[in-house]
């Protein structure tokens, strides 16, 4: 399960059982995605959290690391038995809006922030397991 942070939303992907392909799941408010994550845990199994981590393009942190950073304490704190594993983030929103542009989305689909979010954490996820195959 992978997870694209901020400030108000979270995007979240998920993998199929084989760990090939990330898949677009949903996206919460960020206050609630713990709550989401308990739940989820009860009817699935979750190897590993993939977390976007926010650096600019010098690899300095930005505005929004300090966030994330909480984030993945709370996660770690609240599901310690999970690794987490932090995946370089940069470009992902750009990428998820060109891929829903090249999908042939209509204007209000592309419009809507929160696809932008639960793509980007596919990426991602899906940047994580093409890395951990290698």
């Amino acid at each position: 399960m992978s997870f694209d942070y901020g400030s108000k939303r979270t995007g979240i992907a998920i993998s199929d059982p084989l760990k090939i392909i990330s898949s677009p799941y949903k996206t919460c408010k960020s206050s609630s995605v713990i709550d989401f994550i308990k739940h989820y845990i009860n009817n699935e199994k979750i190897d590993v959290f993939v977390v976007g981590f926010p650096l600019n393009l010098k690899s300095k942190p930005t505005d929004a690391t300090k966030i994330v950073k909480i984030f993945i304490q709370l996660l770690k704190k609240t599901f310690p038995l999970i690794p987490v594993k932090l995946i370089d983030e940069r470009y992902t929103s750009k990428i998820a809006s060109k891929a829903i542009l090249d999908a042939g989305k209509n204007k209000k689909y592309r419009r809507e922030k929160t696809n932008i979010d639960k793509i980007s954490a596919s990426l991602i996820l899906q940047s994580y397991l093409f890395n951990s195959k290698v």
